[in-house]
């Protein structure tokens, strides 16, 4: 298994995991353009993804798919909800409007969502079954519920979101509203919430997590990683054989392989 983020944070995103045969792309949140040369990279093709699967509707996760959706007639699984409330539906051709359902089998991989908290119709993280390895995702979130410990734990690889830093937003530039938002229950995912959600979840004896959805203005890749990394050391976790943690960007693709 193979997971390679293309890109993170408000200004795009996309997953794409290569399972050898079957190959998955979550959300679409960039040009088609910057899909298909990332893609390329790893050596792969839009024509060979079996699948696109959308975890909500905000534009920084699905602004690709109406070009990529006609040029390639990709699927993209979303749930009717999302649907409905997506900008670009009209857009994008029927054949390729899929109905997420609570779980299917897509080549040799089980997908499964899970609902999240979050301010879109109906947001889901997911979790990914190939043989005994699991692979979770869950970047915009506001508050890790109980069923999202639940989905996410033991997993060999998991992208979480990692959003802010709660110091820099409060005294940042963002207009009031903005601010509560974010810091509201369905918001996003601070540097503390997340490395506290790492420290208090069931794990095997090893995994890998990315760091994801990181603000631009608010946040800093070194300064998530330092704070994440305090608290998973002052808890006892041994950095890089426990947990090894990955920075993620908005214009760089960062890989891990199983």
């Amino acid at each position: 298994m193979q997971v390679h983020v293309l890109a993170s944070g408000s200004t795009g995103n996309a997953i794409f995991l290569d399972f050898n045969h079957t190959k998955i792309l979550v959300d679409a949140g960039i040009s088609t353009r910057r899909i298909k040369n990332s893609l390329a990279e790893l050596g792969t093709s839009i024509e060979e993804l079996d699948g696109v699967f959308i975890t909500h509707e905000h534009r920084d996760h699905v602004n690709g798919l109406a070009t990529m959706t006609k040029k390639y007639n990709t699927a993209v699984y979303a749930s009717m909800n999302t649907w409905s409330a997506m900008y670009c539906r009209d857009l994008i051709p029927d054949q390729c409007c899929k109905v997420l359902p609570g779980s299917l089998r897509i080549g040799q991989v089980q997908v499964e969502p899970f609902s999240i908290s979050h301010d879109a119709a109906d947001p889901v993280g997911f979790r990914f079954y190939n043989g005994d390895h699991k692979c979770s995702i869950v970047t915009d979130l506001g508050f890790v519920t109980d069923t999202v410990k639940k989905a996410i734990a033991l997993s060999d690889v998991l992208v979480l979101e990692s959003n802010h830093d709660i110091e820099m937003l409060e005294k940042g530039a963002y207009p009031w509203h903005l601010k509560r938002r974010i810091l509201s229950n369905r918001g996003h995912l601070s540097n503390f919430d997340a490395g506290w959600t790492l420290a208090r979840l069931e794990r095997k004896p090893s995994m890998q997590v990315f760091l994801a959805h990181m603000s631009q203005q608010n946040n800093d890749p070194d300064l998530a990683m330092e704070t994440v990394s305090s608290i998973l050391t002052q808890q006892g976790c041994k950095l890089g054989s426990e947990i090894e943690l990955y920075r993620t960007y908005p214009d760089r693709i960062v890989s891990s392989n199983l």
